[in-house]
């Protein structure tokens, strides 16, 4: 049996995850406070960005522009599997991972040969131990994400699909629902598939093009593409940060509960070597009187 020493220690040693894991959850809701400032900020022009992309793609043929132009045979597709640098966030990683593993399988189901471009640490490792190789790693991204970080890694994607290195670009990512949800999402970036358009909506607006409605769509199309992967940033960066919150509070809890379980567990314990002391007392002194 434990001795009230041993118990003791444990409470005190409970206490002092619970003050860090209290300073995690804090620190994770600054951060969430800030990222998600940013990507309610970036929403609207993303948003109205992909409208004038819509607008201005429907008057055009795809066959003049490669980014809108599918592959005659898909044979490899290249997925970029976003995850977090750091654990202690829940089922976040565990989730992105599994939601890239499920589309990997059912690609090379498929026949088809998938390639993978890795952002963060948690998803390089798991496929590291996995020997599955990686063509691409990078870390950090998701720390400050950035419109500089998102057209690099869009002009490499882009670079690979012009070159028929791949024939096909998917981007895994989380999407923040709210604080308790947050769904793992494999978006298809490339080739780019414009929303069609009814004709009503698409003659409701006009728009005058300088120089051309095909010069500005060239422009428009991998700017398009540098946007979804940012928005892929924001969205995950949010999620890991109200899963780490979420995950430390509950860790908090848990602390909370163990040091009341073991504080009662130490009371008990106290309580019976007192009795225990008092009845040996009780024993000596008839003893005595005997």
């Amino acid at each position: 049996m434990a001795t009230l020493r041993d118990i003791k220690r444990k409470i005190d040693a409970v206490k002092k995850t619970q003050q860090i894991t209290r300073a995690m959850n804090m620190v994770a809701a600054s951060r969430l406070r800030t990222t998600q400032q940013k990507l309610d900020q970036f929403v609207p022009y993303a948003k109205q960005l992909t409208e004038i992309m819509n607008r201005v793609a429907a008057g055009v043929e795809p066959e003049g522009f490669p980014l809108l132009l599918p592959h005659e045979e898909v044979v490899k597709v290249e997925l970029i599997a976003i995850s977090a640098d750091r654990g202690l966030c829940g089922a976040f990683n565990t989730n992105l991972i599994g939601a890239a593993e499920k589309f990997t399988a059912e690609k090379e189901q498929e026949g088809l040969e998938v390639s993978l471009t890795q952002l963060g640490r948690k998803g390089r490792d798991y496929y590291r131990r996995r020997k599955r190789p990686t063509r691409v790693f990078h870390e950090g991204m998701l720390n400050n994400p950035n419109y500089a970080d998102a057209s690099a890694l869009g002009q490499e994607a882009i670079d690979l699909f012009l070159s028929f290195e791949v024939d096909e670009v998917y981007i895994c990512y989380a999407q923040f629902i709210n604080m308790a949800t947050q769904k793992p999402v494999v978006k298809k970036l490339l080739p780019i598939a414009p929303e069609t358009m009814e004709e009503e909506e698409q003659e409701a607006l006009e728009y005058i093009f300088e120089p051309s409605r095909e010069g500005v769509l060239n422009d428009l199309l991998p700017n398009y593409i540098h946007l979804q992967i940012l928005e892929a940033f924001f969205q995950t960066a949010v999620s890991e940060h109200a899963a780490r919150m979420t995950a430390m509070d509950n860790a908090v809890n848990n602390c909370k509960e163990m040091v009341r379980d073991l504080t009662l567990i130490y009371n008990k314990a106290r309580q019976a070597g007192i009795t225990k002391e008092l009845m040996d007392i009780v024993g000596g002194v008839e003893a005595l009187k005997k």
